[in-house]
């Protein structure tokens, strides 16, 4: 079986001169590719820096996280036009969070509007973070309906209503990680509504790792505890899971 990781920062600092063994566990474990999204200019030379260490197994993209808008948002965003001759794969990771706070709430709305017109130039998909903010994601994504968005809504954890309401937005995969394998996560219910077909596995490491590992840093060899509980719950084989799912991620970002 092989498995793609479609969401990993394997550059942060939880990581620090471990990032080269954790790629290489991560591929002992049947985890082939990687795709690394970006947050900001602090971290951004790191994910290239790693990415070109490991040609065919990380895939960089380029974008500004949302708890990375503030006042100078817009000086922030012209920082992306120097990483322009990259090869990146998608614009990310994307959006809105209201949970840290609410005081930049206008900016992160326009960021994400600008970075959706970014990647429909570009003819990439986007890796959509919306936290507290699904209301807010929504509408801009209306607003932007144009621009025909695609990609994948990260850590999706909404009911299978919003998930319908997404779908007539734009071309959306739901990204499903660790936390399905939390008791009591209402995705691990919700996931049983969602085609196959439309789902891409994710780790977001060093974050929510999955059971068994839970309260140890995450990383991207632990895809298959993911894939086991998604195959569990969806009452399919674990090859299938594996294979679906990997394609999806192949098709989306055009690896």
């Amino acid at each position: 079986m092989e498995f793609i990781d479609t969401h990993a920062h394997l550059y942060d600092e939880a990581f620090r001169d471990e990032e080269d063994s954790a790629v290489a566990r991560a591929v002992e474990a049947g985890v082939r590719k990687m795709i690394l999204p970006d947050i900001d200019s602090e971290t951004r030379k790191d994910m290239f820096a790693l990415a070109d260490r490991h040609p065919g197994v990380l895939f960089p993209c380029l974008g500004l996280h949302p708890t990375s808008v503030g006042a100078d948002w817009e000086a922030r965003l012209a920082e992306l036009e120097g990483f322009m001759d990259r090869k990146i794969y998608a614009i990310g990771e994307i959006g809105m969070d209201c949970y840290w706070s609410r005081e930049f709430t206008e900016q992160q709305q326009n960021a994400f509007r600008l970075q959706l017109e970014m990647a429909s130039k570009m003819s990439l998909p986007v890796i959509i973070h919306s936290r507290d903010a699904t209301d807010l994601i929504i509408k801009t994504l209306k607003d932007c309906r144009h621009l025909n968005p695609r990609g994948v809504f990260h850590a999706f954890s909404g009911s299978i209503e919003t998930y319908r309401e997404i779908q007539k937005l734009g071309d959306w995969y739901i990204g499903i990680g660790g936390v399905l394998t939390y008791k009591k996560a209402s995705i691990a219910e919700t996931v049983k509504e969602i085609p196959l077909e439309r789902i891409v596995l994710e780790t977001d490491s060093p974050y929510l790792t999955p059971v068994p590992h839970r309260g140890k840093r995450n990383e991207s060899a632990y895809v298959p505890h993911i894939a086991q509980k998604l195959a569990q719950q969806l009452e399919k084989d674990i090859e299938e899971v594996a294979a679906v799912t990997t394609q999806n991620a192949s098709n989306l970002f055009g690896i």
